[in-house]
């Protein structure tokens, strides 16, 4: 049934018979730019139709980011970066952050040797 859209699909827009500027035009020419993707989408029920989840995620980074004055620095870009990712695999996978970045703090200097080494 897929596979009959996309070729109903390219042969009306190859044979020109809707209007080239109308919305279902623009529709028809975005699901052709976008065939292997939907394809994906369709086979795959783990896929999101869209990117919300990601786009929540970035939410409280690009809030905040305007009233830090610590991440002047490459480096204090970096670490931003780093402890964000942390916070938000945390909340993706349902966990309380304040205790997994404990457990983490905790175990991490487990393995670090007298120089402060990772072993």
């Amino acid at each position: 049934m897929v596979e009959e859209y996309f070729a109903w699909v390219k042969e009306t827009l190859e044979n020109n018979t809707l209007l080239p500027k109308g919305k279902t035009a623009d529709g028809l020419y975005y699901s052709v730019n976008q065939e292997e993707y939907l394809k994906l989408f369709l086979t795959d029920g783990e896929i999101p139709i869209d990117d919300s989840a990601s786009e929540r995620a970035l939410r409280n980074f690009t809030l905040g980011r305007k009233n830090w004055m610590t991440i002047n620095t490459v480096r204090g870009a970096q670490a931003s970066a780093i402890i964000y990712s942390i916070t938000e695999t945390a909340r993706a996978n349902k966990r309380n952050v304040y205790y997994y970045i404990r457990h983490l703090l905790t175990e991490l200097t487990k393995l670090l040797d007298e120089n402060g080494n990772i072993e």
